[in-house]
């Protein structure tokens, strides 16, 4: 049986393939995981990565922090703040840092906490009318870090930056007053790094609820550590455990991150959504197109055909949100387009279910549609407004090369309500409750 083991940032001299790098290139990794979390495992590093490769090696750039991923400013400080500052200035430092690339983005904590009579629900985001999402805190990690996460707060030691709730019970009677929401995404970091047992606390009292049709789960476990369903210990236990939602009634979506094709070539992989599958889940997939690991068509076309003969569904092509290393990992609007376009014509039909390029951001899910002449057509795929999902609508670039949607601004009056300010919708507007529902 293949036993997982996990490094930190701490245990950085016991990964013998580092070896492979010199000074400059640990240094510059220990110094990134100041602001950055860091996490890998044994599988990934044996599995995963080409060593001839590296430092070029997509998933070794996907899964250890880089130099780049910092302004030269906070590189330099941070370098030279080792060196010079007592421990309580640096750690101050560091906190700035962290402060100052957006750790919560898209309204996560100030526009999406639902509140239920009268009290605010914390582990929970309610933004869109149908879906909740639901942070266990039994889950606020991950089997491996991947360096582009929007997520990265989960995973350092801030006071408040973590959303999590300890308990299932405030969820199932939100649901129960609230009938209108299907779905609920179990998330995290990764509810799949739970045990079997504790994982059930959380499942079971979902399937009592009549009115949920849908229990997603976020998970980077096929890619990471797909031994999870293929031989550890307790992976019958688990499999078992969700093969209950089925039985239930409810469909079970694996929402499976997949950011490059080389992490579902593994035999393990493989056979690990197969036995997914065969207890009646589907799997769904999606990924962000990032720079330096898979900006190119080829990978997504290859990504997505290979997806679909493994019997998983292609979702999304996101954009990296305006958080952390943005800089570094988002391509032009452009340039995503072009990318989405050229592998969505290499594929066939089965494989067009993935949508993009598409930015996630605080009123909804926005997917671009075309560029032509500096005019950007794009529409809503979810707004907290619901009136205004799946209607197009026009924009123009604020600067060369946007790469997200602030950098865009209205065409004309006639789109308005599509750039209304996000505060425009804010909690106080949305609260959903048993008492009012304002959409």
């Amino acid at each position: 049986m293949f036993k997982f083991k996990s490094y930190n940032i701490n245990q950085l001299d016991k990964i013998p393939q580092l070896m492979l790098l010199d000074h400059r290139q640990m240094e510059d990794i220990r110094i990134v995981s100041e602001i950055y979390p860091f996490k890998t495992n044994n599988y990934v590093l044996e599995n995963l990565i080409n060593w001839t490769n590296v430092p070029d090696d997509p998933i070794f750039r996907l899964n250890f922090p880089h130099k780049e991923m910092l302004t030269e400013l906070h590189y330099d400080q941070l370098k030279w703040g080792k060196r010079n500052m007592d421990e309580a200035s640096y750690r101050n430092l560091v906190h700035d840092i962290r402060l100052s690339l957006n750790p919560h983005p898209a309204g996560q904590v100030d526009h999406n906490t639902p509140y239920f009579l009268g009290e605010k629900l914390e582990g929970m985001q309610h933004k869109y009318r149908n879906t909740i999402l639901f942070f266990p805190s039994h889950s606020q990690t991950c089997h491996a870090y991947c360096t582009f996460c929007f997520r990265w707060p989960q995973f350092v030691n801030e006071p408040g930056f973590k959303i999590q709730a300890k308990e299932i019970e405030p969820l199932v009677a939100y649901l129960r007053a609230n009938p209108y929401i299907s779905d609920v995404l179990l998330t995290g970091g990764d509810p799949m790094v739970m045990s079997p047992h504790i994982l059930a606390n959380y499942l079971l009292p979902l399937l009592e609820v009549k009115s949920l049709k849908v229990i997603r789960i976020g998970t980077k476990s096929l890619s990471y550590w797909p031994h999870k369903f293929v031989t550890d210990a307790d992976k019958d236990e688990l499999l078992q455990l969700l093969a209950k939602v089925t039985a239930a009634g409810k469909h079970l979506a694996i929402m499976a991150h997949f950011n490059h094709y080389v992490e579902f070539e593994t035999a393990v992989a493989q056979e690990a959504i197969f036995n997914l599958r065969k207890i009646g889940a589907e799997i769904r997939t999606q990924a962000p197109l990032l720079r330096n690991i898979n900006n190119k068509v080829r990978i997504w076309s290859t990504m997505w055909e290979r997806q679909v003969q493994l019997g998983c569904v292609p979702y999304y092509m996101f954009l990296p949100r305006d958080t952390g290393a943005q800089h570094y990992f988002a391509e032009s609007l452009e340039t995503a387009l072009h990318i989405y376009r050229g592998a969505i014509q290499l594929t066939g039909g089965l494989c067009r279910t993935a949508r993009g390029p598409v930015m996630s951001m605080t009123t909804g899910k926005v997917e671009l549609l075309d560029i032509e002449d500096d005019v950007y057509q794009l529409r809503f795929l979810q707004h907290r407004n619901g009136t205004l999902a799946y209607k197009t609508f026009k924009a123009r670039s604020r600067q060369d090369h946007p790469k997200w949607f602030d950098d865009l601004s209205c065409y004309d009056e006639r789109y308005r309500e599509f750039f209304s300010d996000q505060d425009d919708y804010d909690t106080n507007e949305l609260r959903y409750d048993n008492i009012s529902l304002q959409l």
